[in-house]
């Protein structure tokens, strides 16, 4: 027996190491996004004011969609958006809502979403009024297909006129719950101008909107999942433009040696772009291009990352905050990663038949980075890694006589524990914290109390572990019924 203890222990020491190497990696993805947002936000001042973009023809025209769908609370969101430091003539903010809705309203709410809106709208001087228009969709569907409506020949026509340029307008998306940054338009607008802009642009998102109304888990939990955004989606996007530039200056040096190593470079060091489905936009002819939202899924977003990736297009990080809300209750949490999980497994058949169709190994490391670091690691990891730890521990003790092996033994499930709780409970919080000057809305998030220092240190991995249960609770309906129906998230009752 052994030849199994052995291979037991390479297996732990596999994993253990692959789980501090990439607490390691979460590391630098958060220092690097959070310079980036810094020397953003640092020069924004530089950037062309509102008069000097309404002049210039090449000034991009945006179009912002904000689906909503029982939302109370949609006017901090208009407000914020139609507060932006961008030309009023070439910003566009369209309100989607659900005609159900108009027909049986949340008995909760004073009105409908559509009927707010209205409201809203009627208070605003003329001027913002041109800016912000209401469309309501027949029938049902989700998120993707309210965004598809607006995107509608007629509906597009309603609101930017007739025979508009689909390569100068960028769609960008919020949801009902976004406080989005005021420069974050016109930091776009700069760069379209300057430097001819590219299709799509993915912005830094964080949960902390409503950080004020949460308990001492739901802050943790804000934290956590404010992180995914800055040490995963966005320092993605800007490494990947990295690996691209250097592979570029590789093939015009050495285009030989490039073209016999592309296929390992793509299988091996490219990585599958993030698109959050709000703080978010694409070119008009790139969606349409696209047959618009992706409707296959439960989460349109992720869907459009792939696809996007799958034709060769490159989002651009965008360093302009916006705050979202955090599900203020355990359950709701527990309902968005459910929801979240589920967009995760529909998304498998998309990414099985791109690869079908063009048989490329970068569409083959999407598959299978995604049916391995989502579709099974999702639901597994929290409980997987903290065995393989003390696994990893017992086994150290089996090859004692080998001090090298004993030692790798201790070292690597406790490298991992000890980067869990530094990257996960303490470094996050710095670091988010750090961002403080830049939020679109005053926040304060710091920990003043012993009480929540050590809950937010110590309690790092709870949201980790909703996570799971989110997943889970997708398998076992499908397991159970062969079905799941994604629920969105409850703003209108409050804990």
């Amino acid at each position: 027996m052994d030849w199994l203890w052995a291979a037991l222990f390479v297996v732990s020491s596999f994993f253990n190491g692959r789980a501090a190497f990439k607490l390691l990696l979460d590391w630098k993805g958060m220092l690097t996004t959070c310079r980036f947002v810094e020397d953003a936000c640092e020069q924004v001042e530089t950037l062309p004011d509102e008069a000097a973009l309404a002049r210039d023809s090449r000034a991009p025209v945006f179009l912002h969609l904000v689906p909503a769908y029982q939302e109370p609370a949609i006017g901090a969101t208009l407000r914020a958006l139609l507060g932006s430091r961008y030309p009023d003539s070439k910003l566009h903010v369209v309100v989607i809502t659900k005609e159900e809705e108009d027909q049986a309203p949340h008995p909760s709410m004073e009105a409908s979403t559509a009927e707010l809106v209205r409201r809203f709208r009627l208070e605003l001087p003329p001027w913002q009024q041109k800016m912000l228009s209401l469309l309501v969709m027949p029938g049902r569907g989700r998120k993707a297909h309210q965004l598809n409506w607006a995107l509608r020949p007629d509906n597009l026509a309603a609101v930017l006129g007739d025979g508009v340029d689909a390569s100068r307008i960028w769609v960008g998306v919020s949801d009902a719950d976004s406080i989005p940054d005021r420069n974050a338009f016109r930091w776009i607008g700069a760069d379209v101008v300057h430097d001819g802009g590219h299709e799509a642009y993915q912005g830094v998102t964080l949960s902390l909107a409503n950080f004020d109304r949460l308990d001492v888990r739901g802050r943790v939990c804000a934290i956590q999942q404010s992180s995914i955004f800055i040490r995963v989606s966005i320092a993605r996007l800007i490494s990947e433009r990295r690996r691209l530039r250097w592979f570029a200056a590789l093939a015009g040096h050495a285009p030989g040696l490039a073209r016999v190593v592309r296929p390992v470079f793509e299988l091996c060091f490219r990585r599958s772009q993030i698109c959050l489905g709000h703080n978010q936009f694409v070119r008009l002819d790139t969606l349409q291009g696209l047959g618009g939202f992706p409707t296959s899924g439960a989460t349109e977003d992720s869907t459009l990352g792939y696809a996007l990736g799958a034709r060769g297009i490159l989002i651009a990080p965008l360093p302009m905050l916006e705050m979202n809300d955090l599900p203020e209750t355990t359950e709701k949490m527990v309902r968005q990663n459910a929801r979240w999980y589920k967009g995760v497994l529909d998304d498998v058949p998309f990414l099985w038949r791109t690869w079908r169709e063009n048989r490329t190994a970068f569409n083959a490391a999407q598959l299978a980075r995604h049916v391995g670091n989502k579709v099974v690691e999702w639901p597994i990891a929290a409980v997987v890694y903290p065995l393989i730890g003390f696994l990893g521990w017992h086994l150290a003790y089996r090859f004692a006589d080998h001090p090298l092996l004993f030692m790798l033994g201790i070292a690597f499930p406790s490298v991992s524990l000890g980067l869990t709780i530094w990257v996960g409970g303490i470094v996050t919080q710095d670091l988010i914290e750090s961002l403080t000057p830049y939020y679109p809305r005053e926040v304060t998030i710091a920990r003043t109390t012993l009480r929540a220092k050590f809950w937010g240190t110590f309690r790092c991995q709870t949201y980790w572990l909703l996570a799971t249960r989110g997943a889970w609770r997708v398998l076992w309906s499908l397991a159970r019924t062969g079905r799941f129906e994604p629920a969105k998230t409850d703003r209108v009752v409050r804990p």
